[in-house]
C-alpha cells in the first residue's frame, strides 16, 4: 500500500503540489500519493484549500485527516465530490495559506508559551489566530500582562526555528524533551522529529510553524482558566 509523502514536514510554506488519487474513502475523502495539506493532529487542525482537476474544476476540500491505518492522507470534500474521482487521476492542490499560516504562528506562539509556563503540558490545541495549552500547576496566581510581555520578549529575538530527526532510542534516553503529559510524540517509524527554538526551545512535534520567532508577531494572553485542582488553561491570541 502506498503511504500519503507529507511535503508539509519538509517545507511547511510551500503552498501547492501536484499529486495522484490513490483512492477514497466512505466518509468522502481522497487520498493522495503527496500532499502539503496538514492532516489533522497534535491539537493542531487539519487543513482546507482546493483540490484542482486537470479540466480547471475546482472541488473544496474543508479538512484534512489521516486514513484509518494512519500511513495515508485523506482530503476531505464529501461523498459526491469523492465519487467523481478516478484512481490515478492527476490533479492539483492549493492551500487555503492565510488559514495555515495563522496556525503556524499560533503553533510557534505554543511552544513559546511552553516555555514562559515551564510545567507539564496536559492538553491543547490551536485555532485560526488563538490557542490554548493547558498546564499542571498547583499554584494560581498566573497574571496574564507578565506572561504576554515574557512571551513578547521571546518572541522578538527573532529566533530561528528548526527542525531535526531523532532515533525513539534517542528520545527513550532524553525523557525531558516530551513536555505534553496527554499527546505523546508519534512513534512507530523509528524515528521522531524534533522542533528547536534556537536558544529556546528544543522538543518532540509533528506539527508546522514559522521559521523565525518574528514571524509570529504581536500576541497577547487572552485568558487563564482553573480547571480543576491542578489544572489551569491558558489561552493567548495573535494581536497583528
Amino acid at each position: 500500500m502506498t503511504a500519503t509523502t507529507l511535503l508539509f514536514r519538509d517545507d511547511a510554506y510551500a503552498t501547492s503540489c501536484e499529486a495522484r488519487v490513490l483512492g477514497t474513502t466512505p466518509e468522502g475523502g481522497v487520498i493522495l500519493d503527496r500532499t502539503v495539506f496538514y492532516a489533522q493532529g497534535g491539537g493542531q487542525p487539519g487543513d482546507a484549500g482546493t483540490l484542482v482537476r486537470a479540466d480547471g474544476s475546482r472541488i473544496e476540500i474543508t479538512s484534512t485527516v489521516y486514513a484509518a491505518d494512519r500511513s495515508r492522507v485523506a482530503h476531505l470534500v464529501g461523498a459526491e465530490a469523492a465519487s467523481r474521482l478516478a484512481e490515478g487521476e492527476a490533479v492539483t492542490l492549493q492551500l487555503d495559506w492565510p488559514r495555515r499560516l495563522k496556525r503556524m504562528r499560533v503553533h510557534t506562539a505554543l511552544h513559546l508559551l511552553s516555555v514562559v509556563l515551564p510545567y507539564p503540558v496536559t492538553g491543547g490545541s490551536i485555532g485560526d489566530g488563538d490557542g490554548r495549552l493547558d498546564f499542571d500547576i498547583q499554584d494560581a496566581g498566573l497574571d496574564k500582562a507578565a506572561i504576554t510581555d515574557q512571551l513578547n520578549a521571546l518572541v522578538a529575538r527573532d529566533a530561528p526555528v528548526t527542525e531535526r530527526w531523532i532515533t525513539d532510542e534517542e528520545l527513550d534516553a532524553n525523557p525531558g524533551l516530551v513536555k505534553t503529559m496527554s499527546v505523546k510524540p508519534p512513534r512507530g517509524s523509528g524515528r521522531v522529529r524534533l522542533v528547536e527554538i534556537e536558544g529556546i526551545d528544543l522538543q518532540p512535534c509533528g506539527g508546522t510553524h514559522v521559521r523565525r520567532t518574528s514571524e509570529i508577531g504581536t500576541v497577547a494572553i487572552t485568558d487563564i482558566e482553573k480547571k480543576g485542582k491542578q489544572n489551569r488553561r491558558v489561552r493567548l491570541s495573535l494581536v497583528d
